[in-house]
């Protein structure tokens, strides 16, 4: 993980929180109250801003956070409007520590159910409107990723598929948004003459944009070490193998919406009982030890 030193646009944002349009104009009322609004958060030493961005995205002490997603999944075939697909119920656990240096680091893993768009009724199978094939979903599980927050914001393990890219932290209200972006594309592993059905193109693309929402009282308190955040996110993906569009033109469109909970015992009833009958590793996260990855396992259990 980079430890780098505070990047002099970060130095700025910081200073400025809302994004003035340059450092020079700091005699105005609209910095002036960027400026208000920084000394709140104090945006500008690293170690307070590393301890902002954890306590809003994680943790900034040694604790576990749960954090729950419904990320509707939309067919986009390059043309015409988004098909409605299916959503996935998601449950990411993250061990957060804090480190000597200021930053924090954590483990996390997490899992994914399909279930009926919109709805909490599992799906074990999905009838490609492109093919007609009936396909055998595959649920996700992926972990233990290991990521850091600094400064900086938060930088992730070679083996993660998100590789956010802070952009300016904004106060709206009552409100502390932090906001990134991430655009990665890797090799696929998956070829046409061995996997016909589930092979795309050559190059993998996963772009996903996040932002985390959290109430100001709560990031200001120096008690208070895991605000608790709304989170929103959406993300453009190439196709997943299980879905079996070969070379289909397009990708998945996902929108994302959930929160960190304060505890297990706020996790709605229905994706609880869910996760518990199709992917019960994620409540005994103790004895999930072994790297779990997506496409590795699939290759590895599936043939087309």
């Amino acid at each position: 993980m980079s430890t780098r030193p505070l990047a002099r646009r970060h130095l700025l944002t910081g200073a400025l929180a809302l994004g003035g349009s340059s450092a020079l104009m700091l005699d105005t009322p609209e910095v002036k109250a960027s400026l208000a609004v920084t000394e709140r958060l104090n945006l500008v030493d690293p170690v307070s801003r590393a301890r902002t961005f954890a306590k809003i995205k994680g943790s900034c002490a040694n604790e576990t956070v749960y954090t729950f997603c419904r990320l509707h999944l939309y067919l986009w075939l390059n043309d015409g409007n988004l098909q409605p697909m299916l959503t996935m119920q998601n449950l990411n656990v993250a061990q957060w520590e804090a480190l000597p240096d200021g930053n924090h680091r954590g483990i996390i893993r997490e899992v994914g159910v399909y279930t009926a768009f919109d709805t909490d009724e599992p799906v074990q199978e999905w009838l490609n409107p492109v093919t007609g094939e009936i396909r055998e979903v595959w649920q996700f599980f992926g972990g233990p990723l290991h990521v850091q927050i600094g400064p900086n914001g938060m930088e992730t393990g070679a083996e993660a598929t998100l590789k956010p890219q802070e952009m300016r932290a904004d106060v709206i209200g009552d409100h502390v948004l932090l906001a990134n972006q991430s655009a990665f594309s890797f090799p696929s592993p998956f070829t046409a003459d061995k996997w016909p059905k589930a092979a795309g193109g050559p190059q993998f693309f996963w772009d996903s944009h996040y932002f985390f929402s959290a109430n100001m009282n709560d990031v200001i308190d120096p008690k208070v070490t895991n605000a608790i955040s709304t989170v929103q996110f959406q993300n453009l993906v190439s196709f997943h193998p299980w879905l079996g569009m070969g070379k289909t033109p397009g990708r998945t469109y996902g929108k994302g919406l959930g929160a960190k909970l304060r505890s297990l015992n706020d996790l709605p009833n229905a994706p609880r009982r869910l996760f518990e009958k199709f992917t019960p590793e994620i409540f005994d996260i103790a004895n999930w030890t072994e790297p779990r990855l997506d496409f590795v396992e699939y290759m590895k259990k599936r043939n087309t």
